[in-house]
């Protein structure tokens, strides 16, 4: 699977790890946007970036971090293609995933500890979509 990762400044140690993370277990990962540390950057052109990537590749995932995941989190769903969610916790990863069939998990490294955010990266990109009647209609509708 194919994984689009981008930040800004304020998410860029998180996202470097999580880049490292998912490269050790197999993951073809594209760092999006914030190649180096640059306190100018803007949060909204990492999830534009990302958003479009994961819209065009719907076999494909995105995972966006700044401060708190608030921001990237707005922009991506900007995006009518796009269901991101911000997650806090491994209930709402795989929460996300079964009933919203989210595509780019949000994350924020000021407000959590790397071995949380990386345990939830894993749980997002290994729960599938439940397929139910009831959450594919939901989804639906917001198209």
């Amino acid at each position: 699977m194919k994984i689009y990762a981008g930040c800004d400044h304020a998410g860029f140690k998180l996202r470097t790890a999580v880049m490292e993370h998912l490269r050790e277990k197999g993951y073809d990962v594209e760092e999006c946007m914030s190649h180096e540390l640059n306190d100018d950057d803007y949060y909204s052109d990492a999830a534009y970036e990302v958003a479009d990537k994961v819209a065009k590749d719907p076999n494909s995932k995105g995972i966006l971090i700044c401060g708190t995941g608030i921001g990237m989190s707005i922009a991506a769903n900007r995006n009518r293609n796009i269901r991101a969610a911000l997650c806090h916790t491994l209930y709402d990863a795989e929460l996300t995933r079964l009933h919203n069939d989210a595509n780019v998990l949000c994350l924020g490294e000021r407000v959590m500890e790397k071995e949380l955010a990386l345990e939830i990266v894993d749980k997002f990109l290994t729960t599938d979509f439940s397929h139910f009647e009831r959450y594919e209609k939901r989804i639906e509708r917001l198209k």
